[in-house]
């Protein structure tokens, strides 16, 4: 199976729709904050690891402790993600922090200072 291949798109989104599901209802560690989400999804061709990008609308703790609860939960996500999904292979989850969301809201604001500005 190629990188990019139909079925390895149809994995990633339905492993990212699951994820996001977990993370938000069924994980009760309290260092992860409320406004966390699944940006992407990469799952390698052979099923065996993946990558989730995870965004933390928060101050610099909240995003540490986040990533701090989700690393410690990466079994029990795994294993309500072997249940939840049809997989010959569960993959093993990496978390990564993202902050092209909130990159993005910085530039968008930058943008708006400096056109307010010119008229």
């Amino acid at each position: 199976m190629r990188k990019n291949s139909i079925k390895n798109i149809r994995v990633n989104g339905e492993v990212q729709k699951e994820l996001s599901n977990i993370i938000r209802n069924q994980i009760k560690d309290p260092r992860i904050h409320s406004m966390t989400s699944v940006v992407a999804v990469e799952v390698a061709p052979d099923l065996k690891t993946c990558k989730a990008y995870i965004s933390v609308l928060g101050d610099e703790k909240a995003k540490r402790d986040t990533m701090d609860g989700l690393k410690s939960a990466e079994g029990y996500v795994r294993r309500q993600l072997a249940g939840n999904l049809n997989l010959r292979i569960t993959p093993q989850i990496k978390f990564i922090l993202d902050s092209s969301i909130e990159y993005g809201v910085t530039m968008s604001k930058k943008i708006e200072d400096v056109t307010r500005k010119d008229t």
